[in-house]
């Protein structure tokens, strides 16, 4: 199965089309206010009509509460809730409120980290292997940071997954290949500066993809 890859962080119609003639198999909007790639309700509506049904569409919170979820579900149209910095059982609980899909992320540096995978497997549909950020970051993502890949060789994933964190043209054939991904995600690896998407480099990363 060829692997594909999600664009995250997506704010402008432009960017959005680069992404979805290239092939991605998910769109990823930002609701979280301190991010550059943060979007309102109405601008994530404007976009949200512009994707296809084959093409999920991803709502990426930081510990959200069941308003914001509910509002940007109804703006965007989404189908898909990726979590950051969320607890098991409070997926458990928004996967079940909402009958929503459920991404779980998991921030990675140490092989310890992938322990943490395992306590979403009755409250996620996927977990997304994200690179931990320093201590005093604001932001769990988007920052460019990679980890070890070798610290999946041989873990037992306890659910469908993705690979997150650092990638860009130059390294995600790499990554597919050491990895054995099936799903990547992409965010500043496409842009030229934060939260500044680039079309070239959208539909260059994406045909890296196709290529792995």
């Amino acid at each position: 199965m060829p692997a594909t890859a999600k664009i995250c962080g997506l704010s402008t119609p432009e960017t959005l089309q680069a992404a979805l003639g290239g092939g991605a198999s998910h769109v990823g909007f930002i609701f979280f206010p301190p991010s550059p790639r943060h979007v309102s309700f109405d601008t994530a509506a404007a976009l949200g009509t512009r994707v296809p049904a084959h093409v999920g569409k991803v709502g990426v919170f930081v510990d959200p509460d069941d308003a914001l979820l509910d509002a940007a579900i109804a703006a965007a149209g989404l189908n898909v809730l990726q979590l950051h910095k969320t607890t098991p059982e409070r997926a458990a609980q928004i996967r079940q409120r909402t009958g929503q899909e459920v991404w779980a992320a998991v921030a990675i540096k140490t092989r310890a980290d992938l322990d943490t995978a395992r306590t979403f497997r009755d409250a996620a549909d996927r977990i997304l292997y994200d690179a931990k950020t320093p201590e005093k970051a604001t932001l769990p993502g988007g920052m460019g940071v990679r980890f070890d890949w070798a610290l999946l060789d041989g873990f037992r994933h306890p659910l469908p997954w993705a690979l997150s964190g650092g990638l860009d043209t130059s390294n995600v054939g790499e990554a597919i290949a050491r990895t054995g991904a099936r799903l990547v995600d992409v965010s500043s690896g496409v842009e030229t500066g934060p939260g500044v998407k680039d079309r070239t480099k959208i539909v260059a990363f994406l045909k890296a993809v196709a290529q792995a």
